[in-house]
């Protein structure tokens, strides 16, 4: 006989967290010329002002060889002098000119690229889904977006050029060694390598320190950000010197981090200044006998003298410049995994049309769902339920029932594992989310304000709303009071996450918002919870005349805000146990019945 029972539902993976560390390779910036690629006039204009300069400095030895050789050679005429001196200033002249175009034209690029950047990054944000961020830490993302960016700007600002400058300066500068005195410079070129090769060690450990240390930095960050935020439950529970300890340690850690990275990195510095100059002096010491012999002139050691120091002086600015790189590649890899990640739930290519107008039905068929965050229980399991047009359904239960739930699967923050979820007889994977979620508003219980003017966070159920709406919709949840005592009305800031007002006060606001969408469907979550008395009836009142022609579904906690609902359905595990008026419920001994007892005997 064949195996007839259902098999177990599909549990969902976790969210991916983000890769902390990213391998650092070079190939990683190719994400950085993604963004400056677009802007090749400036770029153009960049490259060119970087060649000029490369140039122009290349020709201060070859002038001073000039000075040295001719303008010297006739004592009796002074004067043979000034042509080769103003040669030179025209030379300065145009080093000073194109250095400035560089440092322009490249700083452009720089803010240009990490703009762009930075804005692409967050329009890629506000496509994922709630659970993305359920696991991936918003603080950490907000360093991503800020010092990581600042890395980025700093290399393509001035990393990058100083890389391309040197690489010339360097370049040019060896082929006019060779030209100038072919054995000397066969020296100079064989010992850079042989003196290079422990710098270029030492390096390697010092870009390890440094990632350490970047780290221990992100993490000072993240402590002070969670205590900040958390201010008014550290003070209320005295936790300050903990929470110095704490920071005080992290700090120090970040301390020894740097004192082992800044003292490898003073020996490196010690052992460069040792070897280069140890290893010039040694060379220019036959350079001088050549002198002596009349194998070269003195202007051309002079000039030779000059551009040994600036090809030196190149290449050891190149070893620092690839540790520069390196660490820059670490920060655009962690931008490109924010652009590379993408939503699981998107409009689809045909999205179906929702009916016009909108009907404010709700329906769940058959719906099992499990958490990414927690796969091994179900929140919801299989749990069907259907809300007619303008019905207002009370959701009532012990936490964790699921109720919450309902709400994000209604406005499709997640796709249930089993079973669908319509709105207006239309199942949401088969339509646009933006579509879906405009008819509906929604009053949560842990109220969001923005550091913005109370304007603005009243119109954010609908931006284009007049002064006349705002106030209307403002009066009709009790907040047009206190909102024309505040000290200039609507334009009043109102602080971060809403400081400057009360609980109840911000309550009133989240109502506002939601009855300024005047949305077909409206979701409250325990929306009269922070309020007092007084401002709870007032409130109650607005909110029974706005859900008369609505599809209402109130998730209450405090039993006595939905007495009067038309029906109460009653979760406990995922599932619906009961269903009824106040009056059914509490006369069938269940649920309800005990959890309306406990209440309502602890008011009493």
């Amino acid at each position: 006989m064949a195996d007839t029972e259902a098999a177990p539902p599909e549990k969902p993976d976790p969210p991916e967290k983000l890769n902390p560390a990213p391998e650092r390779k070079l190939g990683n910036l190719a994400i950085v010329w993604r963004f400056t690629a677009p802007y090749k006039g400036r770029l153009a204009l960049a490259l060119i002002s970087l060649l000029i300069a490369a140039v122009a400095t290349m020709s201060v030895p070859y002038t001073f060889r000039l000075v040295v050789d001719r303008g010297f050679a006739d004592t009796a005429d002074p004067s043979a002098i000034r042509p080769y001196f103003e040669m030179l200033l025209v030379v300065v002249g145009i080093l000073a000119l194109a250095t400035a175009g560089r440092f322009y034209f490249v700083s452009w690029l720089a803010e240009r690229t990490t703009a762009d950047m930075r804005m692409a990054v967050h329009a890629n944000l506000l496509r994922l889904p709630p659970k993305w961020f359920e696991v991936n830490r918003p603080s950490e993302i907000a360093s991503r977006l800020t010092s990581d960016t600042a890395i980025v700007e700093q290399v393509v600002g001035s990393t990058i050029s100083i890389a391309l400058r040197n690489f010339l300066v360097g370049t040019l500068g060896v082929l006019y060694l060779f030209v100038l005195a072919p054995r000397i410079a066969l020296f100079l070129i064989i010992g850079i390598p042989l003196v290079t090769l422990p710098v270029i060690w030492l390096g390697g450990k010092v870009r390890k320190l440094s990632r350490s240390t970047q780290d221990r930095i992100a993490d000072v960050g993240s402590m002070v950000s969670e205590t900040l935020g958390a201010m008014r439950i550290v003070q209320a529970f005295g936790q300050e010197r903990r929470e110095r300890r704490r920071f005080e340690s992290a700090v120090e850690s970040v301390f020894a981090t740097s004192k082992r990275r800044f003292g490898l990195r003073a020996l490196m510095t010690a052992l460069v200044i040792a070897l280069l100059f140890g290893a010039i002096t040694l060379i220019m010491w036959d350079a001088v006998a050549g002198v002596a012999s009349g194998r070269i002139t003195g202007g051309e050691i002079t000039a030779f003298v000059l551009t040994a120091g600036l090809v030196t002086g190149s290449f050891g600015a190149l070893i620092e410049v690839y540790g520069d790189l390196l660490r820059a590649s670490g920060a655009a890899a962690r931008m490109a995994e924010l652009l590379a990640e993408q939503p699981d739930i998107t409009a689809p290519a045909d999205p179906t049309p929702l009916p016009l107008p909108p009907l404010g039905e709700i329906a769940f068929d058959h719906v099992t769902f499990h958490y990414p965050t927690r796969p091994e229980v179900a929140a919801l399991h299989n749990f069907s339920l259907r809300v007619e047009s303008g019905e207002t359904v009370a959701l009532v239960g012990p936490s964790g029932a699921g109720k919450s739930t309902l709400f994000g699967l209604i406005q499709r923050f997640y796709d249930p594992q089993e079973g669908t979820v319509s709105i207006d007889r239309v199942a949401l994977p088969a339509a646009d989310p933006a579509v879906t979620r405009a008819r509906i508003a929604m009053v949560p219980q842990e109220t969001v304000m923005f550091a913005a003017s109370a304007r603005d966070n009243l119109r954010y159920g609908k931006w284009e709303a007049s002064d006349e709406e705002i106030w209307q919709a403002a009066g009709a949840a009790n907040a047009a009071d206190f909102l024309r005592d505040l000290p200039e009305g609507l334009d009043t800031y109102l602080g971060e996450g809403g400081a400057r007002l009360s609980g109840g006060q911000r309550q009133r606001i989240a109502i506002a918002r939601a009855l300024l969408r005047d949305a077909p469907i409206l979701l409250l979550d325990e929306a009269t919870s922070a309020l007092d008395a007084e401002s709870e009836r007032l409130v109650q009142d607005a909110l029974e005349k706005l859900m008369a022609n609505r599809t209402t579904l109130v998730i209450a906690h405090r039993l006595a805000t939905v007495r009067a609902a038309k029906r109460i359905v009653v979760m406990d595990a995922g599932r619906i146990v009961e269903t009824g008026t106040h009056a059914e419920l509490t006369a069938l001994g269940g649920l309800y019945s005990r959890l309306a007892s406990l209440q309502f005997n602890e008011a009493g």
